[in-house]
């Protein structure tokens, strides 16, 4: 059987993992705004302007930091649950037909949803490098 000590370094990892991902696309909305916008016009439908973009990143940005940090466990690992839940949602019709050029890469979203659910279901075992007890 797993030890806790294991199992929260583990929830760290994780926790850690998730949020480098999320970086990654927190920083193209302050940094290539209109790219993003380009992102939220073919997959969301929106229009949205560059400041508005950037806006959006600098909240994700706190978002990803508190989840990164282990705080408000519920708040911001929820949130990271539903940002990867409509990634995922937006993606779907791409997932439909993954041997069609670029869309097996879509599927990244499916195991990062999953690792995000599995995180917030035991984020009360994730103490460890967490601030938020």
């Amino acid at each position: 059987m797993t030890d806790d000590k294991t199992l929260s370094t583990s929830l760290a990892i994780l926790r850690f993992g998730l949020a480098a991902f999320l970086l990654v696309w927190v920083f193209q909305k302050i940094l290539i705004p209109q790219g993003a916008a380009g992102v939220f016009k073919n997959f969301y439908g929106a229009t949205l302007g560059e400041t508005i973009v950037m806006g959006l990143g600098v909240a994700q940005l706190a978002i990803v930091a508190a989840f990164a940090a282990g705080l408000f466990k519920t708040w911001t690992y929820g949130a990271i649950v539903l940002m990867n839940l409509a990634s995922l949602l937006v993606a779907a019709p791409r997932l439909m037909d993954p041997y069609k050029v670029p869309n097996a890469l879509f599927w990244a979203s499916v195991p990062v949803l999953a690792a995000s659910i599995a995180l917030f279901l035991l984020r009360d075992r994730d103490t460890t490098a967490s601030i938020g007890r």
